[in-house]
């Protein structure tokens, strides 16, 4: 059975969705990087760009940061990550009342990564718990966007029950969903397929990353739960430290994987840009994207 044969076949028709995700850095050097990498990135007319953020307070304060800067500097819509783990109701209500009184709309809701020695793990077990309080709390002011794992996520018991968490989200009042990075197509097709069998129709963007430093995707895909298909991880091993090679090959990978995903009738692509420009651009430009107009509706 071809991917494309099983790719999005009954799914409601949305506009394309591109978007970039960035990280915000504590340090000043890091801020100016990332404001310099979204500018080049806005020139391309993104839907969003989203800011991420691990557990903990100070994480959080940076993200709050990062969005107000971007914000500041570009004409593109942000969307921060709200992570639920470690938080309380009350801090929950103070930070997304912040983010209201800014303009701001859209938000990745996430459980969050536990941070080691957390003992607290506040309100939110899981994201559940946190679209929950937001949709009781601000009815359908925000417009929720959530995870969604195409080779299951690495804490899982089965591709069944993470199916099965993900189809509740969207019945608890998510809008859409970005997925975790993956290299293989058809696992992107058939993880589409069985949502479809579940009634799921909202938009699922795949999640992208650029291919640059072999060990660092390496040690972030066995984090993750990510596979890397043993012919792409053989040819990157043979280029040793010839980083000029791997980036050329990446690029040529990539692009090709999104070729495949806007064939097979993908609802956009958002890239993971690691807070660097050059590599989702020069994707993005091999797609001759240039002309996009990437606009899905928000409320």
């Amino acid at each position: 059975m071809k991917g494309l044969d099983i790719a999005m076949k009954s799914q409601k028709i949305y506009p394309l969705a591109f978007s970039f995700e960035c990280f915000p850095t504590k340090k000043e050097a890091g801020s100016e990087k990332l404001v310099n990498t979204c500018q080049q990135l806005a020139k391309v007319n993104p839907c969003f760009f989203s800011v991420n953020y691990g557990a903990g307070r100070a994480t959080r304060e940076c993200t709050f940061a990062a969005v107000n800067d971007i914000n500041a500097t570009t004409s593109i819509e942000v969307a921060p990550h709200i992570a639920g783990i470690g938080t309380s109701k009350g801090e929950m209500s103070t930070l997304l009342e912040n983010y209201k009184a800014r303009g701001i709309r859209h938000i990745i809701v996430l459980r969050g990564d536990t941070l080691s020695g957390l003992r607290d793990f506040g309100h939110f077990n899981d994201a559940l718990d946190l679209i929950n309080f937001i949709r009781e709390q601000y009815d359908d002011y925000f417009f929720i966007e959530i995870a969604a794992y195409p080779e299951t996520h690495p804490l899982a018991t089965s591709a069944q029950t993470d199916l099965a968490n993900l189809q509740q989200k969207f019945k608890r009042g998510a809008d859409a969903a970005l997925t975790q990075y993956f290299y293989n197509p058809e696992a992107f097709f058939r993880f589409i397929d069985s949502c479809e069998k579940l009634g799921i129709d909202q938009p699922i963007v795949p999640g992208i990353m650029p291919i640059t430093n072999y060990h660092q995707l390496a040690r972030f895909s066995d984090i993750y739960g990510v596979e890397i298909p043993r012919w792409i991880r053989q040819r990157l091993e043979s280029y040793g430290d010839d980083l000029a090679s791997i980036t050329a090959f990446g690029e040529e990978v990539v692009s090709r994987l999104c070729e495949q995903l806007l064939a097979g009738g993908a609802a956009g692509l958002h890239f993971y840009t690691m807070n660097k420009a050059a590599p989702s651009l020069a994707v993005w430009n091999n797609l001759n994207l240039s002309n996009n107009k990437s606009s899905r509706s928000r409320r």
